[in-house]
């Protein structure tokens, strides 16, 4: 009777035991180097379903990649008196570096507004908490500026309906990671939603970084700035210096 009744409470919490997400990626660090010229990073995973009992219907999955959130203004340039000037700006205080979204089908379809605001899913509901005191239309039109710009950057990127899903268990998407993308802490998020809300989510840290000689210069103009600029300067001097001692000789 004891096995009996340890046996049945054993099969009613595994029921009740929540849908679970196994996930892994490709690198967890990427180094940027002189050669770089971006990566792939590759995102698979599981779902783990309670019993094993596998739903007919295809699961909804959402991957976003983000990098770490900086500061940024951006600003609005007009003509006056004949001479383009910086006449407005918005500074946006929490704007990744780098966002990155795939989905198994189209955002909308997915998820309503609310939830796809709640998690960020889609770079329409980035939450960019501007900071400057402008109107809401004004502040909207630098976000659509703020977005055209990284998107042509390659620093934002939607790929809706790009997550692979076989058999309603495994899933795999391809972010792709572009030249310019900035040195930070990045994180995978994975969604899998059902009905338009998120029923489990898993996260998987990235280091993104340079390395070698890359390094040694990055760490030296963020350590050292002023002797960083003197140096620079010096070294202008002296090619410009070379440069014109050839020039005569020739």
């Amino acid at each position: 009777m004891r096995v009996a009744a340890i046996l049945a409470l054993w099969l009613a919490l595994s029921g009740a035991a929540p849908i679970r997400l196994i996930t892994d990626i490709s690198q967890r660090r990427i180094d940027i180097v002189y050669t770089f010229r971006g990566a792939e990073l590759l995102v698979f995973g599981a779902i783990q379903y309670p019993r094993g009992a596998v739903p007919d219907e295809p699961p909804g999955l959402a991957i976003v990649v983000r990098g770490p959130p900086v500061p940024i203004t951006v600003r609005k340039k007009a003509r006056v008196a004949g001479i383009w000037v910086n006449t407005k700006s918005v500074r946006f205080e929490t704007a990744p570096g780098f966002y990155a979204v795939s989905t198994s089908a189209p955002i909308a379809r997915l998820v309503d507004e609310r939830t796809a605001a709640i998690y960020e899913i889609g770079v329409g509901s980035l939450q960019l908490s501007p900071a400057s005191g402008n109107s809401p239309e004004e502040t909207t039109e630098f976000e659509r500026g703020l977005i055209d710009l990284r998107r042509r950057a390659g620093l934002f990127a939607e790929h809706e309906g790009a997550v692979g899903v076989t058999q309603n268990i495994l899933y795999r998407a391809r972010i792709a990671i572009p030249s310019a993308v900035p040195v930070g802490d990045y994180m995978a998020e994975i969604f899998l939603i059902r009905r338009g809300k998120v029923i489990a989510r898993s996260e998987t840290p990235i280091s993104i970084d340079k390395s070698g000689f890359e390094r040694f210069v990055f760490v030296a103009a963020q350590r050292f700035s002023l002797l960083y600029g003197l140096f620079a300067v010096a070294v202008a001097l002296l090619a410009g210096w070379i440069a014109g001692l050839v020039v005569r000789r020739t």
